[in-house]
């Protein structure tokens, strides 16, 4: 019978290789999987002993379906009175592609619906549905308008050992794990009296993993306890007992005779005391050591040969720390450099920051994401030094020479204002659609930092050549302005509900200061969608400044400040910085005092910018006005600049003392100004050309200005 069994992708050729150990006599590799033929025993006994599988997949029918009806009417057509009894509970997994039927949920739906009818046909009761724990799961695969039925002999994923309970983050799943030991050739290892070492064990998957393979432990036998994993009428009990006794016999003789040879340690005692639990759990506590460490601290096993196996963090946006994967690399080489490694890194730039030379690298995917498998023997063999740049491919090179090109051109405006903070690049290159934003740091450091916005491509390019640009386009930035990793910032700005994505990216808590004009300014590069610091209003920021002297100076939803930070520096007699947000006017109030500004001169105001300008009374000689484009904050009215810009301005220009001037600036591409209703309360004028920087001018479009003064 052919059949089917699943795997992560990268995991193929592994899996084909296991199956055929297992006794398979055809396992022939493809996506994601390898098609096995053999009999139901055969099938059964990969679900007990599979490390590296996600499914196994018996098919019981196959038909033609060119669409919804077709598929209906090929489930209602079998005998499922042969497969399940009323009494037993049913899930459905369904995979879906092709234009006539593209939703997965839909599809099982039907397919559920299909097997209760047959069901009521027959005379008997309708199943139940259960989606954690069913008795039988169906399993439906449909590609070129052809649909393949199939039940779950594991009755849902393998990769679950049965022994996780306490869990440190995002663990690893446990058939990845495998992956890497068999990469390290742990077995083999282990075999000659080698240990184990992970520096990095969170919460131990890895370790226990290894320990289970090393102790011939069946990977399916905590899984399910006594029970079988599926109640499908068509399940072999009888050679599944056999199987389990069999695998029940190994597992004494293993877990009797492993020995402490496995080693993990981490920094977080959260993480090692989930690794110590889950251990227990699994059986193998005896004979894994671990201990609380910093991996720069990482102490040598006794054993003379051995694998080291590691899953680095990272995150989805890639967001790891390449200084800790170089911490790492020198490690080893410092503690086991005989030794065997293999390290699941987040992408090619983390790998090469360990500054271990790969023997062989893998491509391996852990859940969505692309990752690095790499795998040097020793360890100790010399890799090249991260600190030094790597060749530039041709479309790298593309945008390291636009970026020189343009810091040539910048050169002379830099020095004469005095230019710390800009914009470098702005999709000068169509197919490297991103923003590139230098920040100069003041102080003792001098260090530059890069922060790097990719505009969301479109649907259609693949999402292959979309990593590749952003590799390409970082690795020209670093290379230009001759920074490490860990001093750029790397996000993507997309379009979403209710506008741009302002919330939490990153936890680091990082503030560096920088100059703008005469001000000091904290900003924070990674934490947030945008800085703290909107670059491209700098000129504008520059001409209030330059008026304010002895004057009194509103803004309005102030964000965190710059401008009224600016103003105090600059000598305003007061200034009066209105936002809703509390964190951004304690950033404002930060900004201040950074610049030894405060006191009750430099008012800060919690509120609803209309709500509160509708109740003041103060007047101001200056007042700079850059609301959002929306808001729907639950603590204000809903706000539209298109359709509130009247009332805001009206309400705003109320508040300007005679000879005042409101400057009013928004970024909402589709924004139109109502001149004639403006000309019935105050003079206007767009002025947006002169507060376009020469960083912007490709971008001449990033915001509008206007110049409004009081009528009589």
């Amino acid at each position: 019978m052919k059949f089917f069994v699943s795997c992560a992708k990268g995991l193929e050729y592994l899996l084909a290789d296991e199956l055929s150990a297992l006794g398979l006599g055809k396992a022939t590799a493809t996506i994601a999987g390898v098609n096995a033929e053999g009999e139901l025993e055969q099938a059964l006994r990969i679900v007990m002993w599979s490390r590296l599988a996600s499914r196994v997949l018996w098919p019981i029918d196959e038909f033609d379906c060119p669409d919804e009806q077709a598929l209906y009417d090929g489930v209602r057509a079998l005998p499922w009175h042969e497969h399940i009894k009323p009494e037993m509970t049913l899930a459905v997994d369904a995979h879906v592609s092709g234009d006539k039927i593209t939703h997965a949920r839909f599809a099982a739906q039907r397919i559920k619906d299909a097997i209760v009818d047959r069901m009521r046909d027959e005379g008997l009761e309708r199943p139940s549905v259960n989606t954690d724990l069913p008795d039988v799961r169906v399993n439906l695969s449909l590609r070129k308008g052809r649909a393949s039925l199939s039940i779950d002999l594991g009755g849902g994923p393998l990769h679950r050992r049965g022994w996780r309970g306490a869990a440190h983050e995002a663990p690893l799943k446990e058939n990845l794990a495998a992956a890497l030991l068999l990469r390290a050739q742990w077995p083999r290892l282990h075999a000659a009296g080698g240990g184990l070492l992970d520096p990095m064990c969170g919460s131990g998957t890895l370790l226990i993993e290894g320990a289970l393979m090393a102790a011939d432990v069946a990977p399916g036998l905590m899984r399910h306890g006594s029970l079988p994993p599926s109640r499908w009428l068509g399940f072999d009990k009888a050679a599944w007992k056999t199987i389990q006794s069999e695998a029940r016999d190994r597992e004494a003789a293993g877990l009797a005779a492993l020995k402490p040879v496995i080693h993990g340690s981490d920094i977080d005692p959260t993480a090692i005391q989930a690794a110590r639990e889950n251990a227990e759990v699994a059986g193998v506590a005896h004979a894994i050591r671990f201990t609380r460490a910093d991996v720069a601290d990482l102490a040598a096993p006794e054993q003379e040969i051995g694998a080291v196996v590691c899953n680095p963090p990272y995150d989805e946006r890639l967001a790891a720390d390449p200084a800790l994967y170089r911490a790492l690399g020198n490690a080893l080489q410092k503690a086991v450099p005989q030794w065997r490694a293999s390290l699941l890194c987040g992408n090619d730039e983390l790998a090469f920051a360990t500054g271990l030379r790969a023997g062989k690298k893998y491509q391996m995917f852990n859940g969505a994401l692309e990752c690095a498998l790499i795998v040097c023997d020793p360890i100790a063999v010399p890799g090249r030094d991260p600190a030094q740049p790597r060749e530039l491919s041709e479309g790298a090179q593309m945008v390291a020479n636009r970026l020189r090109k343009n810091l040539k051109k910048f050169k002379s405006w830099r020095a004469r204002e005095d230019i710390t903070c800009f914009r470098a690049y702005d999709a000068d290159l169509p197919e490297y659609a991103a923003a590139i934003d230098v920040y100069e740091e003041e102080g003792g450091k001098r260090r530059t930092f890069l922060h790097v916005q990719e505009y969301a491509a479109p649907a259609a390019i693949p999402e292959n050549d979309v990593r590749r640009r952003r590799n390409e386009l970082l690795a020209a930035a670093r290379e230009v302005f001759g920074v490490p990793p860990e001093q750029v910032s790397m996000k993507s700005r997309e379009r979403g509900k209710g506008g741009s994505k302002y919330g939490r990216f990153e936890q680091r808590e990082e503030f560096i200061v920088v100059r703008e004009n005469h001000a000091l300014l904290q900003v924070n590069l990674f934490d947030y969608l945008d800085t703290g610091l909107f670059l491209d209003h700098r000129p504008l920021r520059r001409q209030m400044a330059e008026q304010v002297r002895g004057k009194r100076f509103l803004n309005l939803f102030c964000y965190t400040g710059v401008a009224s930070v600016q103003a105090a520096v600059a000598g305003a007699a007061s200034t009066t910085s209105v936002d809703l947000s509390a964190t951004y006017l304690q950033w404002c109030y930060d900004n201040l005092s950074l610049n030894g500004q405060g006191g009750n001169q430099h008012l800060l105001v919690q509120a609803d910018a209309m709500a509160w300008l509708e109740a003041d009374r103060g007047q101001y000689d200056v007042i700079f006005c850059d609301p959002p484009t929306f808001s729907n904050s639950a603590r204000a009215d809903d706000f539209d600049v298109q359709r509130e810009q009247l009332k805001l301005l009206r309400a705003a220009v109320a508040r300007l003392a005679p000879g005042g001037v409101l400057y009013f600036s928004n970024n909402f591409r589709r924004f139109k100004l109502e001149e004639n209703a403006i000309a019935e309360f105050a003079q206007c004028r767009e002025i947006t050309a002169r507060t376009i920087g020469p960083d912007f001018e490709r971008n001449a479009r990033i915001h509008r200005a206007w110049e409004l003064k009081r009528l009589g």
